[in-house]
């Protein structure tokens, strides 16, 4: 079930019904001189039964054509009930863009692994792990297919469990956002967290590539204005507040170029018909060059090397080695049970294969310990729901 198919179909039916009612105006206005409904898009299922049933009475010794009987008949048998159908889907939905009728906590995802090898929608669950030398210190299931809202409740979930935040993380692009950046600095915590093109960023034939790119055009910040590619000034329109999906608030601020007619690169540098008008969070560009230089550091290097290493490797041993590419419950309690299952057989089968026992014994000593440095990495792995 998708929830864009619903709103498609609540507007459908709003339409026809307004026509409807509209046509009834013009053959029957007298019966209906008495009713002005107004809003079909926002009536309730009531509000639709009620108003097909006075157009059925206004038309019924009416001379009207036979498709116009028949849409009222089929309106009366079916209309109300989807909509009441719909408002069920919807709760079901919350803020997800759809579910499973088989499990409808799962949500559809696109699988990078399936047997048809063409990367179909599946219904799935994000699990995201967080570890310690292969170690699993905490897992978190998520009904969202996105990596970026799931790294705040995944902390959250950690500080739950331990009672303390950890000193640093290491993650991916997919989790390198405003809001996560924010939130992690606030938490007092050490993200060593790429943010998307960082890569591209590295690469040389990226860097010679996008010239026109916001991130490439100089910023004077005393004077609060950019300057494009061939030195024109572009400058300062105003700034307005916008709102994630999750709530958090990004200011952007605007600048306008103040003559593009006749410019000999404006069909490279953009495609508006005025004059080039650009969009900046300057917050994000401060967040992302504090993480650029963690990232690139010594210690930022070393981190970018083991991360692979770290959580990659654990879902490996736990798809390929212990053969779990499925989940063989519904439903998100019973899926986050059946993954913690795994993870402790996972951490047993670690803890088993240490050298000595000592190492075993160190370790567990300083498990809990706040003051230990937690090297701790995420990753998004769809898993099929069962």
């Amino acid at each position: 079930m998708w929830g864009k198919r619903i709103k498609t179909s609540r507007e459908r039916i709003a339409k026809q019904l307004e026509d409807l009612w509209n046509y009834t105006q013009e053959v029957a206005s007298e019966e209906l001189k008495d009713s002005t409904p107004t809003g079909f898009d926002q009536m309730n299922p009531e509000d639709v039964r009620r108003t097909i049933e006075q157009i059925d009475e206004a038309l019924k010794d009416k001379p009207v054509e036979k498709a116009i009987k028949q849409k009222v008949n089929y309106a009366k048998k079916n209309w109300a009930n989807n909509l009441e159908r719909y408002e069920k889907d919807e709760q079901v939905l919350g803020e997800r863009g759809s579910y499973s009728k088989t499990d409808t906590d799962a949500t559809f995802m696109r699988m990078k692994e399936d047997h048809m090898k063409n990367g179909q929608l599946k219904p799935a669950y994000n699990t995201q792990i967080s570890t310690n030398n292969q170690i699993i210190t905490n897992y978190t299931i998520h009904q969202n297919p996105g990596d970026t809202k799931t790294l705040k409740p995944h902390m959250e979930s950690f500080k739950n469990e331990y009672g303390f935040m950890p000193s640093e993380i290491t993650a991916d692009a997919g989790y390198g956002s405003e809001e996560n950046y924010e939130y992690l600095e606030q938490n007092n915590v050490d993200a060593y967290v790429k943010y998307p093109y960082f890569d591209k960023e590295r690469c040389e034939k990226e860097k010679a590539k996008p010239v026109f790119h916001v991130d490439n055009l100089y910023y004077n910040q005393d004077q609060n204005c950019y300057y494009c590619p061939i030195g024109q000034r572009m400058d300062y329109l105003g700034s307005t507040k916008m709102a994630t999906d999750n709530g958090f608030e990004r200011m952007i601020s605007k600048y306008q170029a103040q003559n593009c007619f006749g410019c000999p690169m404006r069909g490279m540098c953009h495609r508006s018909k005025g004059n080039r008008i650009i969009e900046v969070s300057h917050r994000l560009n401060e967040l992302k060059a504090k993480a650029r230089a963690r990232l690139l550091s010594e210690q930022g290097v070393t981190h970018r090397k083991k991360r692979p290493i770290e959580v990659e490797a654990v879902f490996g041993m736990l798809k390929q080695n212990m053969g779990f590419r499925r989940f063989l419950l519904k439903g998100l309690d019973k899926v986050s049970i059946e993954f913690g299952l795994l993870a402790m057989a996972h951490n047993l089968k670690k803890l088993a294969k240490m050298a000595d026992f000592s190492s075993f014994f160190n370790f567990l000593c300083t498990f809990p310990d706040p003051s230990s440095q937690w090297k701790i990495i995420f990753i998004q792995k769809p898993v099929l729901a069962g």
